[in-house]
């Protein structure tokens, strides 16, 4: 078995935090393919309702998190809410790339 960060470990984690201010989208390291498919493992494909994202500690972000990122963003925006987004400079080169960036 591979210590975490190894080769076959995911590097990024992708988590739900429920905080006295709601609920948290939380990416952090670099979020990479399998930091992704653990996360639909635990919560499913389909975006939750959450309050705020919290990408700030991101380092790299793959299609496949840019995706996750977007759909709950784009959720969000669809039932009326804004969802408030710390992002880190992967974070924001990405949505800049995928043409959304300032939406959020």
């Amino acid at each position: 078995m591979s210590a975490p960060g190894g080769p076959t470990g995911a590097r990024g984690v992708v988590r739900l935090l429920n905080t006295s201010g709601g609920r948290l989208l939380c990416l952090a390291g670099q979020v990479d393919v399998a930091a992704v498919a653990d996360f639909v493992a635990r919560y499913g494909r389909e975006p939750v309702r959450v309050d705020a994202i919290d990408a700030g500690s991101v380092t790299a972000l793959s299609p496949s998190g840019v995706e996750l990122l977007l759909d709950h963003l784009t959720v969000a925006e669809l039932a009326g809410r804004r969802v408030p987004l710390r992002g880190s400079t992967p974070v924001d080169r990405a949505l800049t790339a995928a043409g959304t960036a300032g939406r959020w």
